[in-house]
C-alpha cells in the first residue's frame, strides 16, 4: 500500500490523482477536514468521476507530529510519498516550522525504518539546494549549502528536513528527493502557491522585480516522482526545473494568457528595503502578521538559475515548457471563476 502525506496540498492532490490511474491501494494524511474539499476540486478539474475517485482512497486523520497517530497510518504501507510540510517565510514561525518540516519528517522517516518501507519519496524544495552569487554559473544538486548565508527560516527547515532523510538512508531507507522550483498547478489560489500568483495578477498587480528563478509544472514534479519510486534509483536527490525565467517575464506571461495589464513598474532594491522594514515595524508594532520578509525581498531581485540535467539525463524525462504551464493554469483559473 502506498502512503501520500499532504494529500491535501497542492502536488499531494496531484500525486493522488496520477497514482488513482493505477490499481496500488492508497492511503493519504490528512490534518483538517475542511481541506479534504481541495483534492476534490482538483480531481473535478480532470474528471467527470471525481467524487468515486476521491472514495478510492483511505483517508488517515494525523499530524506529522503525533507518532501515536501516524502509528496506525503506517499499517501494511510499502512506500511514502512525503509531500507534507508547512510552508511561510515569516521569521517568527521558525520554531513551527522546524516542529512540522525537520521533526515531523524526523518521525515519517522513523516509521519507515521500523515498518520496513521498500523506498520513500521526499519533496524538498530547491530553496534547500545550495547558491552562489554568480548568475553565469548554473546551480545544481552539487552545488554547497552554507548555513553562513542569508538563508530564510522555510529553507534552513526544508535542509534541515533532507538531513533527516540521508540520515534515514544511513539507516538501511531506500529514498529518493526531489527539489521542485516554483510549482504551477491549478486548484489552490490563494496562500503561498503559485495559484495565489494568479488571483494577484488577474486583481490587478503593479510591480515587478527583474529577479530570475526556477519554474516548473506540478504534472511534471509528480511524473518525476513516481518514475522516480518505481525505478531502482535510491538515495539520490534531483532538482526538478522546468525554465529559469525574471518574474517579471513570468507575471507578464500569466497577464496575457488572463487577458489582464501585466506589472509595469520596477519594485527596486532600495524601494523592497524600505518595504521589508516597514512590515517588520508594523508585525512589531500592531502585531500583523509578516508579509514581506527580508530573505524574500533578496530572493526578489536575485538571478538564481537552476540546472536539471541529472534527472534529464537519469530518466530520459522532458519537462513540459512553462508557457504551456501558464497557459493550463490560466484556462482553469478563469473556469474556477
Amino acid at each position: 500500500m502506498i502512503l501520500v502525506t499532504g494529500g491535501t496540498g497542492l502536488v499531494g492532490s496531484h500525486l493522488l490523482f496520477q497514482l488513482l490511474k493505477s490499481n496500488e491501494p492508497i492511503r493519504a494524511i490528512y490534518r483538517r477536514e475542511k481541506t479534504l474539499a481541495r483534492t476534490k476540486n482538483v480531481f473535478s478539474y480532470f474528471s467527470d468521476d471525481s467524487e468515486s475517485l476521491f472514495n478510492r482512497i483511505e483517508w488517515v486523520k494525523a499530524d506529522l507530529t503525533d507518532i501515536p497517530q501516524l502509528q496506525d497510518a503506517f499499517k501494511d504501507i510499502t512506500h511514502v510519498y512525503h509531500c507534507a510540510a508547512f510552508i511561510t517565510f515569516e521569521p517568527d514561525k521558525f520554531k513551527v516550522l522546524r516542529k512540522i518540516n525537520i521533526e515531523g519528517t524526523a518521525n515519517i522517516v522513523n516509521l519507515s525504518i521500523s515498518h520496513n518501507v521498500k523506498k520513500l519519496c521526499y519533496m524538498s524544495s530547491i530553496a534547500a539546494i545550495g547558491h552562489h552569487n554568480n548568475p553565469d554559473i548554473l546551480i545544481d544538486e552539487q552545488t554547497d549549502w552554507s548555513p553562513e548565508d542569508d538563508n530564510s527560516v522555510y529553507a534552513i527547515t526544508k535542509y534541515g528536513a533532507e538531513l533527516e532523510v540521508w540520515r534515514g538512508t544511513q539507516e538501511g531507507l531506500d529514498a529518493v528527493v526531489v527539489n521542485p522550483g516554483i510549482i504551477l498547478g491549478a486548484g489552490y489560489w490563494h496562500g503561498g502557491n503559485s495559484g495565489g500568483l494568479f488571483k494577484r495578477i488577474y486583481n490587478g498587480m503593479s510591480y515587478y522585480t527583474n529577479g530570475v528563478t526556477g519554474y516548473v509544472d506540478v504534472w511534471d514534479v509528480v511524473n518525476a516522482m513516481k518514475q522516480l519510486m518505481e525505478g531502482n534509483i535510491k538515495n539520490e536527490g534531483f532538482i526538478l526545473v522546468s525554465e529559469n525565467l525574471s518574474f517579471k517575464t513570468f507575471f507578464s506571461n500569466i497577464a496575457n494568457h488572463l487577458n489582464v495589464k501585466p506589472p509595469t513598474k520596477e519594485a527596486k532594491p532600495w524601494l523592497l528595503g524600505i518595504a521589508w522594514r516597514l512590515d517588520w515595524l508594523n508585525h512589531k508594532l500592531f502585531g500583523q502578521r509578516r508579509q514581506l520578509a527580508r530573505q524574500v525581498t533578496k530572493s526578489a531581485i536575485s538571478v538564481t538559475k537552476y540546472d536539471a540535467s541529472k534527472l534529464k539525463n537519469t530518466l530520459n524525462f522532458e519537462f513540459k515548457p512553462i508557457d504551456s504551464s501558464i497557459e493550463e493554469v490560466s484556462k482553469l483559473f478563469l473556469k474556477n471563476l
